[in-house]
């Protein structure tokens, strides 16, 4: 493959990835988690940036809702344990009823809906909501690791050494194991950040504690949408 077929494949990887609106929202929350760092809390040009990507990012999640709608009605996995079949449903509710209500925040902070007092009030539920779920979705991804550190363990116990590394069920399984446990990271973390955000732990959580926190869930989350880099074709 020549530099140029090189280059325009990186560039097709950059297109496709940047053609999902859910990656260029959270291109925009790293930048207004880091806005948030950087101001600490106080007014200026970084607190403004902070304000205004968090405005613009509300109509990313338009009518995003559905999605964990559909989730929260769709069947499960043969063999899911009944507790981890009932936190990922209720993870789907509270995620589902945080992003509905976050249409109505921003109706209110872009001027449509008046009334200040109520916004607020709703803004504060839908928070709730999102910590709800971020807790739910920790608990979880510590279940499904569980579950499959208990499966690897008994393919272990099948392989030999010299071919685990070898076996595409096991490889597949060691993938998954640290797909979730990066989940579990991103998802722990993000009970810090709704803590933050509801200052129910002003002193400790600080604005720029926050910040933070946001920026590596953000990182994590844009590094998750990463598309599989496509193998080059042998003639």
């Amino acid at each position: 493959m020549s530099t140029l077929d090189a280059t325009r494949a990186e560039l097709a990887l950059i297109v496709l990835y940047l053609n999902k609106a859910e990656a260029r929202d959270k291109i925009c929350r790293a930048i207004q988690y880091g806005s948030k760092f950087l101001s600490d809390g106080q007014p200026g040009t970084a607190q403004n940036v902070d304000k205004s990507t968090s405005l613009a990012r509300k109509v990313f999640r338009l009518f995003k809702f559905v999605n964990d709608l559909h989730g929260l009605i769709s069947p499960v996995s043969q063999g899911t344990p009944l507790p981890l079949v009932l936190l990922g449903k209720s993870k789907n509710a509270l995620l589902s009823t945080f992003l509905f209500l976050d249409q109505i925040v921003w109706l209110g902070r872009s001027g449509i809906y008046k009334n200040k007092e109520r916004v607020d009030l709703i803004g504060r539920i839908s928070l709730f909501c999102w910590m709800g779920s971020s807790i739910c979705t920790t608990l979880v991804e510590v279940g499904e690791l569980g579950r499959l550190s208990a499966s690897v363990k008994k393919l272990e116990k099948e392989l030999k050494d010299g071919e685990k590394h070898h076996n595409e069920q096991y490889r597949a399984k060691l993938k998954k194991s640290n797909e979730r446990s990066l989940a579990l990271v991103k998802s722990a973390m993000d009970i810090v950040v709704a803590v933050g955000l509801l200052q129910l732990a002003p002193k400790k959580v600080t604005p720029r504690v926050t910040g933070a926190f946001g920026v590596v869930t953000s990182l994590i989350s844009c590094y998750q949408l990463l598309p599989s880099p496509q193998k080059p074709k042998t003639n």
